[in-house]
């Protein structure tokens, strides 16, 4: 095996919402993240409705009936 070839490996925090929810080694020493296990609706078990602002609207007004129309 090659030496010194490797990345250093430092104390990391992975951060959530200001909190800092896990500690484990990486090159960077924060990491960010926008979902995580304790969050995530497939290992609470609950479901969170996002705001979709309005997509099936939008699509029927892209599309305006179109869709489903064979030529």
């Amino acid at each position: 095996m090659k030496a010194d070839i490797h990345p250093k490996l430092i104390p990391c925090k992975i951060i959530y919402n200001g909190e800092v929810v896990m500690e484990t080694f990486s090159t960077r020493p924060e990491i960010n993240v926008d979902v995580w296990s304790g969050v995530h609706p497939y290992w609470t078990g609950q479901q969170r409705f996002l705001d979709t602002e309005g997509r099936v609207e939008k699509f029927t007004k892209r599309f305006g009936g179109s869709y489903r129309k064979s030529k």
